[in-house]
């Protein structure tokens, strides 16, 4: 029995008197979008206000963080209305509306990881070649890209009507369960690709680590190599969260129509929620790893940015 329904002669309708079960409910699941769209909004203002922090690595991460927090203001509302109340009318249509966002986002995100991953490379990896590989106009040719591929693939949901939306059986994103091979073009390819970039990220650096060690070098070049391993790191642990919480759903997806017994819906639902969390995730990484997103932080929530010009504060 659904939390905020109510039985009577064999027939479900939504509670007016919501128990507390229902209550909680709806408190959670409001709590995680706004914390989901603060987290995102400090570390957007923070890279968009700070000029120091416009470098090709902050802007891929930038291009991350509004992905997020659209997944705040677009998805967490949709699917918080269908968690919550199970059906509503026109269904089809919020299905599929529900099903663009949610897709085009997951898939931007992960996009903008594999560009991500793919500037961590030159910088760690080809540190010599990386000013003229990776720059601003590179980084937003792949931001541009990831987006438009994003945005098309959300656009084509709707209109080839790929999502099979019925509240009696299934309202979860459903392009994925319709077509077995989407998965795996929209999260196990691109996953491999990242995977295999870091570990090969991981042995360079470790390269590196030695090198440093039993060679004379000076104290500027040393600060930087650890400087790059250090972002590296945080965005390897950005990047494996983002697995953590995505690889369950998709799992289900994969096995599902092999499945004699389809997992019941509150089993999809969770794992969709847990794809959601990854969203509010991100910015807590950031926090707990990047001094400059702790400095922006206080700056931006004390109010002080409008009261004085600190565009060109030193944050690190």
């Amino acid at each position: 029995m659904h939390p905020c329904y109510e039985s009577e002669n064999a027939t479900y309708t939504f509670t007016n008197n919501p128990s507390i079960a229902c209550v909680i409910l709806y408190i959670f699941l409001g709590s995680l979008s706004v914390v989901t769209i603060f987290g995102n909004l400090l570390v957007t203002i923070a890279i968009i206000y700070f000029k120091q922090l416009h470098t090709p690595t902050n802007y891929l991460i930038l291009s991350l963080a509004v992905a997020d927090l659209l997944v705040g203001v677009l998805v967490f509302p949709f699917s918080m209305a269908f968690t919550v109340t199970l059906c509503l009318d026109h269904e089809d249509l919020f299905c599929k509306i529900r099903d663009s966002f949610d897709v085009s986002l997951c898939t931007s995100s992960i996009l903008n990881l594999c560009c991500i991953s793919i500037e961590r490379y030159y910088a760690v990896c080809q540190p010599l070649n990386y000013r003229s590989k990776i720059n601003t106009q590179v980084t937003m040719f792949m931001i541009l890209v990831s987006w438009g591929i994003s945005v098309l693939i959300g656009i084509c949901i709707i209109i080839a009507g790929f999502s099979q939306g019925m509240c009696e059986e299934v309202c979860s994103v459903d392009v994925v369960i319709a077509n077995t091979m989407g998965p795996v073009f929209s999260f196990y390819l691109p996953a491999i690709i990242m995977l295999c970039i870091y570990l090969k990220i991981f042995l360079v650096a470790q390269k590196q680590v030695s090198t440093i060690q039993n060679a004379i070098c000076t104290k500027s070049g040393a600060i930087i190599s650890k400087l790059e391993r250090k972002a590296t790191k945080t965005l390897s642990i950005v990047m494996g969260v983002f697995l953590l919480c995505l690889s369950p759903y998709f799992i289900c997806v994969v096995f599902q129509p092999l499945a004699h017994n389809p997992p019941p819906i509150p089993v999809i639902e969770t794992l969709n929620w847990l794809t959601l969390s990854n969203s509010m995730l991100n910015p807590l990484i950031y926090a707990f790893f990047y001094s400059w997103f702790r400095s922006a932080y206080r700056l931006i929530v004390s109010g002080t940015i409008l009261h004085c010009n600190l565009a060109n504060s030193k944050l690190f």
